[in-house]
C-alpha cells in the first residue's frame, strides 16, 4: 500500500499509508518519554499524557472523552520510555473530528489546578495497583536495576513523592520544553486522500510555540552485571535474567530479533518454554523479550516457578544459552526460525492499530517506512554466523538477575 509522507513549515511531519478501510486511525507520536524527565520530573511524561484529556481552552473532560466515542470512534493514548502516543480510531468521515481534536489536547490544554490535583489520585492509585503485580513490577525493577541511575531505568508511572511536587507551572514547562512540532509525528492509516489530511493537518496543527531546547539524551553506561533478590510475599519466586544490548539503529538487531524468538518468544516452541516447562515442568511461564531504544537496548528473559526450582530453572536457560553459543543454528534451523518469525509478523500485520502505530514510531525515529516486504528481505538475508555471533556478544558476561521469592 502507499505510503507518503509530508513536512509542515513548523517542522511537523507527516506520514500516512493508503489502506481500503472504513476504519481509519490518526495520531500524533510525540519523541518524548520517561527518560526526558530531569531529576524532579520523575513521572512528568505519563502525567502530561493523562492531563491532557482533562481539559483545554474550550472543552471540559467530558467534551473530550464524548467527542469521538459519540460517533463509535475511541481516543488513546500511552507512554513509553523515548515516546508519547496520541491516537483516535473512527469511521473515515469523522477524520476531521478527530484531527481538529488531538490538536487542542496538545497544544490548547488548560491544566486546570483541581484536575492535576485529582489525577495525581488516580495514578497513585495506578501505582499501588502494580506494586501488587509482581509479574509486572519485576520488569521495571529490572530495567531500574541494569540502568542505575540513569533515566531509562525511572518507572513509567513516577513515584508517590515527585508526583506531589507537580503543580501547573511545572507541567506547563515539560511541556513547553518537550511538545514542539519539530519533536512530532502526525500518523493517518485508512483511505482518506493525502491531499486532505494535508490540508486538515495545516488547519489544524499549523502552530509556532516558543522554541525552547529540548532536553538531550545522554546514553547510558555499561554497569558491572549483579544479582539482587528480594522479599516479597508472593506463592512464586520471580524471576529476571538479561543485559543491556545494542540500539535500534545497530544492524544486528534483526539477528537479534530471530534470537530472542528462538529462545523465549511468545512460542510454545521456544527452547525455553520447551526446557522449563515441556521438559522438565518447572514453569508454566517462561519467556525473553528483546527492547531497543535510541541509543541502547535490552535483552531480558523472565520465568516464575515454585521457589523450590528456582536455581533450576537458571541452570537450564544457562544450559540453553550456552548451547546456542557453541553450536549456532544448522541452516534447517535457521530457515525453520525465520519461516516462524515471518508467519507472526504476517499474522500481526493484519492489525491495522498496530500497523499505524509500528508505522509511526518508525517514521519518528528512521524518517522512513519500512514495508512487511522490505522486512522479509531483512530477515531472509541473516546468516548463521550473525546469530552465533550476536549470541556471543550478548552472552559473552554474566547476566543481570533479579528475584523476587
Amino acid at each position: 500500500m502507499m505510503v507518503q509522507t509530508h513536512t509542515l513549515s513548523n517542522g511537523l511531519r507527516i506520514i500516512h499509508r493508503q489502506f481500503p478501510s472504513e476504519i481509519s486511525y490518526c495520531g500524533v507520536v510525540v519523541n518524548t518519554g520517561t527518560r526526558d524527565e530531569y531529576p524532579g520530573e520523575y513521572g512528568m511524561a505519563h502525567l502530561v499524557e493523562h492531563m491532557l484529556f482533562k481539559g483545554t481552552q474550550k472543552r471540559k473532560a467530558h467534551h473530550i472523552a464524548n467527542r469521538m466515542e459519540s460517533v463509535g470512534g475511541e481516543l488513546n493514548a500511552y507512554t513509553t520510555k523515548e515516546e508519547t502516543f496520541f491516537y483516535s480510531a473512527f469511521l473515515e468521515e469523522y477524520f476531521s473530528r478527530a484531527a481538529e481534536l488531538l490538536s487542542d489536547i496538545l497544544f490548547h490544554s488548560d491544566f486546570a489546578p483541581h484536575q492535576i490535583e485529582r489525577e495525581r489520585e488516580v495514578i497513585l492509585d495506578e501505582i499501588n495497583s502494580y506494586y501488587d503485580s509482581p509479574s509486572e513490577l519485576i520488569y521495571d525493577d529490572f530495567e531500574n536495576m541494569v540502568y542505575a541511575g540513569h533515566e531509562i531505568g525511572h518507572y513509567v508511572l513516577g513515584d508517590p513523592a515527585s508526583l506531589q511536587s507537580f503543580n501547573r507551572e511545572s507541567i506547563m514547562r515539560f511541556v513547553k520544553r518537550q511538545y514542539q512540532p519539530t519533536e512530532m509525528v502526525f500518523f493517518s492509516f485508512g483511505k482518506t486522500s493525502f491531499e486532505r489530511i494535508i490540508r486538515q493537518v495545516e488547519k489544524f496543527f499549523t502552530v509556532t510555540p516558543e522554541i525552547l531546547p529540548v532536553k538531550e539524551r545522554i546514553v547510558p553506561h555499561l554497569f558491572p552485571p549483579r544479582t539482587d533478590q528480594f522479599s516479597k510475599n508472593t506463592a512464586q519466586s520471580h524471576v529476571m535474567m538479561g543485559r543491556n544490548t545494542f540500539s535500534m539503529h545497530h544492524p544486528g538487531k534483526y539477528a537479534l530479533y530471530l534470537l530472542n524468538n528462538l529462545l523465549g518468544g511468545g512460542n510454545m516452541n521456544s527452547r525455553f518454554n520447551v526446557s522449563l516447562r515441556e521438559k522438565h515442568g518447572l514453569a508454566y511461564n517462561v519467556e525473553s523479550s528483546v527492547t531497543f531504544y535510541t541509543d541502547t537496548g535490552l535483552f531480558a528473559i523472565y520465568f516464575a516457578c515454585d521457589p523450590k526450582n528456582r536455581k533450576q530453572c537458571i541452570r537450564l536457560i544457562q544450559k540453553e544459552i550456552e548451547r546456542i553459543k557453541e553450536t549456532g543454528l544448522t541452516p534447517v534451523q535457521l530457515l525453520l526460525a525465520k519461516r516462524q518469525w515471518k508467519g507472526q509478523l504476517g499474522i500481526a500485520s493484519e492489525n491495522n492499530e498496530n500497523n499505524a502505530l509500528g508505522m509511526a514510531k518508525n517514521y519518528l525515529h528512521f524518517n522512513r517506512y519500512t514495508s512487511l516486504d522490505e522486512l522479509f528481505s531483512k530477515i531472509d538475508a541473516i546468516t548463521s554466523r550473525e546469530i552465533t555471533e550476536v549470541a556471543n556478544e550478548l552472552f559473552s558476561f554474566p547476566l543481570f538477575e533479579l528475584s523476587y521469592s
